[in-house]
């Protein structure tokens, strides 16, 4: 495609967003595979998106595609011959299951992730980017939802900092992580036994996870601040590893069996936490750049602890007595990372048991803020005042929720 230099700014009243055509989403597929394929030849990453459009949770409208238009082009000016209609600029939108605590009240919504922002180089300059995330932060406040409500609030998670979304919206929360390099360990008898996790054990855990989730809430006092949490079901989880099953596969003929650890067998005393294998490295055979994430760490009897923002404010209110538990976990994702080909594990806004679990690992283990990649923003749609930030607490913030 050539350039356009008549092409319209980015606050002209002819754009609108719209939904894309199958032959346009496929354009757009093909632009971003350019940057985004990783370590994935283009017809695979084209195969892979078809692949989790079809997922449980993308299924029936759990997908949506946008593109930025121009409504008052009679044809594409750069391709005057083609049918289709030029996108400015894309993203996409997960519908997602949450719960809202506020006025002493937890109730169900749904909420919307955003991702896949996208304007192409020969595109760019002319505020298309910035246009579209205005006209989809407006249409969220109601897609989706039921007659005479709206969706609460939407989330995302930036790779250009913290200013850009912030400009349009989506305050940036808390994004820090713990790393561990990956490790082959021999048994440890100071840790608790351990036991993997498979594709068939997650539903009933997630199930459980979710009342904990309702509770922890629910005894909130009626004077804290709102707060929100994505519910992680098992499809959120099931779509993260259909994304690993099909990389692997892609790239080491194989899929990943081994989907998290739990220690503990007795109902209500139990720790688990499910991950994901993530590859960024072009040669399958190096590590670098390679994470296996943290999707989701449990603590069953502690209700409210596992869902209670970071480590650096949680710290004075931890007992650590599930340190431990949550080391062996821990070590069994290094061995699956060195299997598999890690550069490191990774776990997101740690509590202050995650990090002193870390730290009997490798010492030198600690909080690391991140700035740039995978900033974790919210756009909270009713009225407020002041900074979101500070009125309302992003509950389990973890990497499940990432999109």
């Amino acid at each position: 495609m050539g350039s356009a230099p008549n092409l319209p700014k980015g606050d002209s009243p002819t754009l609108a967003l719209v939904h894309p055509t199958q032959e346009e989403l496929l354009i757009q597929w093909n632009l971003n595979g350019a940057e985004w394929r990783g370590p994935l030849p283009l017809q695979s990453y084209l195969r892979r998106e078809e692949v989790l459009s079809s997922q449980a949770l993308t299924q029936n409208g759990g997908i949506t595609y946008w593109i930025l238009i121009d409504t008052s082009a009679k044809e594409n000016p750069l391709d005057p011959q083609s049918s289709v209609r030029l996108p400015l600029a894309s993203c996409e939108t997960y519908r997602k299951k949450a719960l809202v605590f506020r006025d002493g009240k937890v109730q169900e919504t749904i909420t919307h992730g955003i991702g896949s922002v996208f304007c192409a180089h020969h595109l760019r300059k002319r505020g298309y980017a910035q246009r579209m995330m205005q006209e989809v932060g407006k249409a969220l406040k109601k897609h989706q939802v039921k007659d005479g409500e709206e969706c609460l609030f939407s989330i995302l998670f930036s790779d250009i900092g913290k200013k850009f979304y912030a400009e349009h919206g989506w305050e940036p929360f808390q994004s820090s992580h713990v790393s561990l390099p990956p490790a082959q360990r021999a048994t440890d008898e100071s840790l608790p036994t351990v036991r993997p996790l498979y594709a068939g054990d997650l539903e009933a855990l997630c199930k459980i996870d979710e009342a904990l989730i309702r509770k922890s809430l629910e005894s909130r006092t009626k004077d804290s601040n709102i707060a929100v949490a994505l519910i992680p079901d098992i499809e959120t989880i099931q779509w993260h590893h259909a994304r690993e099953d099909f990389v692997g596969q892609e790239l080491h003929g194989r899929v990943p069996e081994v989907k998290g650890a739990i220690v503990g067998s007795e109902e209500g005393k139990r720790v688990w936490c499910y991950w994901t294998r993530m590859w960024y490295n072009e040669d399958p055979t190096q590590a670098k750049g390679n994470t296996l994430h943290i999707l989701r760490l449990v603590i069953e009897d502690e209700g409210s602890s596992s869902w209670e923002g970071s480590g650096l404010k949680a710290s004075s209110a931890t007992d650590h007595k599930h340190d431990a538990a949550i080391a062996a976990l821990l070590a069994l994702a290094q061995q699956e990372a060195v299997q598999w080909k890690m550069q490191d594990v990774e776990a997101w806004n740690p509590s202050a048991s995650t990090l002193a679990a870390a730290k009997i690992l490798d010492p030198s283990a600690k909080i690391i803020d991140r700035d740039v990649e995978s900033i974790a923003s919210l756009c909270w749609y009713p009225p407020h005042q002041g900074r979101v930030t500070e009125t309302i607490d992003w509950v389990g913030n973890e990497k499940y929720g990432w999109n």
